[in-house]
C-alpha cells in the first residue's frame, strides 16, 4: 500500500497535464453517460407503467360499457383518478368524446379549446399507438405525462448546469493560479534584482579602482571587457526589476535595439556563428521596453547557437508589416523543432538540453505577449534545416494602448 502511494505521489502532473486532462474528460463523459443511461432506464419503466394504466383504463371502460350498474364506481375510482396522463377518447369518426389532463389556456374560448384539442390529438397520434375499445368502437390516445417528460430531459439539464458550474470554477481557479504565479514570479525577480545590486555595486567600485591603478595600462583591454560585463549585469538587474513591476513601454528604434544586442553577443559566442541583420529600414520604430526586448532577442539567439552546436548562421529580418505592426523574424540553421512541439517550446521546463532550465522562451513569451501586447511564435521549422521565430510588435502607441484596454492583438 505504501509503495502504491509513493508511486502516485511521484507522478509529475505538470509534465503529464495533457493526459490528466483527458482522463478527467473521460471520467466526466463516463459519469454523464451513466447518469443518462440510468435516467432513461427509469423513463422506460415509467413509460411501461403509464401504458399499463391506460390499458387498465381501457379495460375499465370496456367493462363499464357491458355493466351499466358499475359505471359510476368505475368512473369515480378509475377514470377520474387519472391526474397526470393526458388522454383523448375519440369515436369511430375521429371526433373527441372525452379527454383528461389537457392543458388549456385560462379563459380560452371554445374555438381555441377545440384547436388545442386537435393539436394535442395529432401529437398523441405521432407518439404512441392508440388503445382500441372494440365493443364501444372507441380509440384512446395518450402521451407521456409531464413528470415523465421532465424526467427524460432532467439529466441533460443537470449535466448542462454541472458543465457551466465546472467551467466557471475552472476559470476562477485558473485565474487564481495565474495570479499566484504572477506574485511568485514578481517576488522572485524583485528579490533577485535586490540580491544582485550589492555585488554589482562592489564590482563597479573595483573596476574604477583598477582604472586608476598602475595595472591599467597593461590590462586596459581586459578591464574594459570586465566593465562591459558589469554593465551587462546592471542591465540584467534592470530587466529583473522590470519583470517584477509594470514596465514602461515607449517608442524605440527597433534596428538600433537589435544591433546593440547583437554587438554584445558577437564576442561572447562562437566565432563560427554568423550574425546577420536585414532590415527594410533602419528607422523603424516599435513600442517596447528596450531592456526587456533586448533580453528576448538575446535568449532566442542563444537558443539558436545551442541548436546549431556553435556553428551556423543566424539571420534577423526586420520588416514593416503595416502602419500598426512591425515584424522581427529570427532564423537559424540549427536542428529544427518538431511541429508537435511548436507551442510546447514556450512551456516552462521544456528544454532539449540536458542542463537546460527551459525558461528562456517562456520568459520571451511573457515579455512579448504579457508586457508588450505582441505575439511570438514558431513561424516555420524543418528538422535538420533550422527554425524561424516571429515576433510581432505594435508600431504605434495607439495599438499598445488598445492592448492594455482590450487585451487583444488584432493581427
Amino acid at each position: 500500500m505504501k509503495n502504491r502511494f509513493q508511486d502516485l505521489t511521484s507522478i509529475d502532473f505538470y509534465q503529464n497535464r495533457r493526459q490528466v486532462k483527458w482522463l478527467v474528460v473521460a471520467l466526466s463523459i463516463l459519469i454523464g453517460a451513466g447518469s443518462i443511461w440510468y435516467t432513461n432506464r427509469l423513463v422506460e419503466e415509467l413509460k411501461a407503467r403509464e401504458r399499463r394504466q391506460i390499458e387498465l383504463l381501457s379495460s375499465a371502460l370496456e367493462y363499464a360499457a357491458s355493466n351499466a350498474d358499475n359505471l359510476s364506481f368505475i368512473n369515480q375510482e378509475i377514470i377520474q383518478q387519472n391526474y397526470s396522463i393526458p388522454i383523448i377518447m375519440v369515436d369511430a369518426s375521429g371526433a373527441p368524446l372525452e379527454f383528461r389532463n389537457i392543458p388549456f389556456r385560462k379563459n380560452a374560448s371554445s374555438q381555441d379549446s377545440t384547436k388545442i384539442l386537435a393539436e394535442e390529438l395529432e401529437e398523441m397520434k405521432a407518439e404512441y399507438e392508440p388503445i382500441l375499445l372494440r365493443e364501444a368502437d372507441i380509440q384512446i390516445f395518450y402521451r407521456n405525462s409531464e413528470l415523465l417528460t421532465n424526467l427524460r430531459y432532467y439529466p441533460y439539464v443537470q449535466l448542462a448546469v454541472i458543465l457551466i458550474f465546472g467551467v466557471l470554477a475552472y476559470a476562477l481557479f485558473n485565474q487564481s493560479k495565474i495570479a499566484e504565479q504572477n506574485r511568485v514570479w514578481a517576488g522572485l525577480t524583485k528579490e533577485t534584482a535586490h540580491q544582485l545590486g550589492t555585488p554589482i555595486a562592489s564590482l563597479m567600485a573595483w573596476i574604477d579602482y583598477l582604472r586608476n591603478s598602475p595595472v591599467w595600462e597593461e590590462n586596459k583591454e581586459i578591464i574594459t571587457e570586465m566593465d562591459k560585463d558589469v554593465v551587462k549585469l546592471r542591465m540584467v538587474t534592470e530587466r529583473f526589476s522590470s519583470i517584477g513591476s509594470k514596465p514602461v513601454i515607449q517608442s524605440e528604434n527597433l534596428y538600433q535595439a537589435i544591433e546593440e544586442t547583437i554587438n554584445y553577443l558577437r564576442p561572447r559566442i562562437s566565432t563560427k556563428v554568423d550574425l546577420i541583420i536585414n532590415a527594410d529600414s533602419q528607422n523603424l520604430d516599435a513600442m517596447m521596453n528596450k531592456p526587456l526586448f533586448e533580453w528576448v532577442i538575446e535568449n532566442i539567439c542563444k537558443n539558436a547557437v545551442d541548436a546549431m552546436k556553435g556553428k551556423g548562421r543566424i539571420e534577423i529580418d526586420i520588416l514593416q508589416d503595416s502602419d500598426k505592426f512591425v515584424i522581427v523574424d529570427i532564423t537559424d540553421t540549427g536542428k529544427g523543432i518538431e511541429k508537435r512541439n511548436f507551442k510546447k517550446v514556450f512551456n516552462p521546463g521544456f528544454s532539449t538540453r540536458q542542463r537546460g532550465w527551459g525558461l528562456g522562451l517562456t520568459l520571451a513569451k511573457r515579455i512579448i505577449e504579457g508586457y508588450h501586447g505582441g505575439r511570438i511564435f514558431v513561424k516555420t521549422s524543418e528538422i535538420g534545416n533550422g527554425t524561424t521565430f516571429r515576433i510581432i510588435l505594435h508600431s504605434t502607441i495607439e495599438g499598445a494602448e488598445q492592448f492594455v484596454t482590450e487585451g487583444i492583438l488584432e493581427y
